[in-house]
């Protein structure tokens, strides 16, 4: 069943169908889930969760997007993630009662549905399907955490901006082996992503420009070799 993407509506079983999680629930479940929830608009760069908050519900993003990032003891950023309608996020608290381990602001105008532990735990008591696609995104996570590790410890900083760019590239979506990136990301946020500074990821990227695998339309970067990149990026892995 395809997920509908009519407009979100506050405190509506419309809004949550948005929600990737909740695909094939009955419309009945889906406003009892909406009544459930506590809807909140958020400005851009406003906090959606923070790390210092005793707050543990679990965050639909109905409409928007939304950034997970944290900062070190000296103020550097590490950025983790973005993530965008559909998504849902802060499940780690909401099942184990621990503290967060990040800070998710809002990159846009964005309308979140939040949803408490209890409710959260009694949904997937309820609800196994909902179950099975929490412990798939969870073994995603960790399987994108370790490969991160892998690169960090491994791969230099060329080549990590390299294996960002195609893991945004299949994010994206890869059509006749190219990718648009829209809107083309901040050499900032890719530089918070693997561990290194913003002028070394321009330096790399014109680099790339040069080399014909990267190009700019308008607002969005677009990968013009996919095959190539993948290539390149795992010729290094299998050295390192």
């Amino acid at each position: 069943m395809a997920i509908k993407r009519g407009p979100p509506t506050r405190a509506s079983g419309l809004g949550l169908r948005r929600i990737a999680l909740f695909e094939g629930l009955a419309d009945a479940e889906l406003e009892a889930l909406a009544h459930q929830c506590a809807w909140r608009n958020v400005e851009a760069d406003q906090p959606i969760i923070s790390r210092d908050a005793h707050d543990r519900s679990v965050y639909f993003v109905v409409s928007g997007r939304v950034r997970a990032t944290m900062y070190s003891r000296a103020g550097k950023q590490v950025t983790f993630s973005e993530q965008g309608a559909g998504e849902f996020l802060g499940e780690l608290s909401a099942i184990d009662g621990e503290p967060r381990t990040l800070d998710v602001i809002a990159l846009e105008s964005t309308l979140v549905a939040s949803m408490t532990p209890a409710a959260f735990t009694g949904l997937l008591r309820e609800q196994p399907v909902i179950v099975e696609r929490v412990l798939k995104r969870l073994t995603r996570l960790l399987r994108a955490n370790a490969e991160r590790v892998i690169e960090l410890s491994t791969l230099g900083v060329q080549n990590r901006i390299h294996a960002e760019l195609l893991r945004l590239a299949n994010q994206a979506g890869v059509e006749a082996n190219t990718a648009r990136l829209v809107p083309a990301p901040k050499h900032a946020d890719i530089a918070s992503r693997v561990s290194t500074n913003r002028e070394q990821v321009t330096r790399e990227f014109s680099a790339l420009v040069k080399a014909g695998l990267l190009g700019k339309d308008g607002a969005a970067l677009v990968v013009l070799d996919v095959k190539r990149l993948e290539r390149m990026v795992e010729e290094v892995r299998a050295l390192a």
